[in-house]
């Protein structure tokens, strides 16, 4: 006699909820490294820094010299930094800079170590995200071993390996584009 498989409760309307949004942030989440990137890109954590370590929405537009069309749209990646943790602010809409931020701010050395901006565009460079991208189809192949990682599945070669340098090569310190 084979055992019986056991039955699965029927989640209830309050967990159903609770799964959709548990769902909503995962396919999400994606977006926190982004910001993050982009507020590298612009120089955020370096244009706070330079005006004294807090800054107003405007002092930042004038700043980094984006167009003031602009402006709401930096104040929702402001509002996400700090959400995430990257930066802080006050509730009369000053953002400042902190422990994260500062790591990212252009010239600063922390126990011999320059500004962590390389390690995150790296890590969110289009290599790794295609490279992530590629997992579905990185398990379904049958592959001899020696396994690729799902990066050199993808680029056909490992992550430091030389032959990577068909891609546009970073100076030191600034990391993947």
């Amino acid at each position: 006699m084979a055992a019986q498989a056991p039955t699965m409760a029927v989640p209830t309307d309050a967990q159903l909820i609770q799964a959709q949004a548990d769902l909503w942030r995962q396919s999400l989440c994606f977006l926190t490294p982004m910001a993050l990137r982009c507020a590298i890109q612009l120089g955020i954590p370096t244009a706070i820094h330079r005006l004294g370590g807090t800054a107003s929405l405007p002092d930042l537009v004038t700043a980094l010299s984006l167009p003031p069309s602009k402006t709401p749209y930096l104040g929702r990646l402001l509002r996400m930094l700090v959400t995430s943790g990257t930066l802080a602010s006050t509730e009369a809409g000053i953002y400042c800079l902190n422990a994260v931020s500062y790591l990212l701010v252009d010239g600063i050395v922390v126990d011999g170590e320059a500004s962590q901006k390389a390690i995150v565009l790296a890590t969110s460079s289009r290599h790794y995200l295609e490279a992530a991208l590629g997992l579905a189809d990185w398990f379904k192949k049958d592959t001899p071993p020696p396994l690729p990682s799902p990066f050199e599945h993808v680029h056909g070669a490992a992550l430091f390996e030389e032959s990577m340098a068909r891609a546009p090569r970073p100076r030191v310190g600034q990391g993947v584009p």
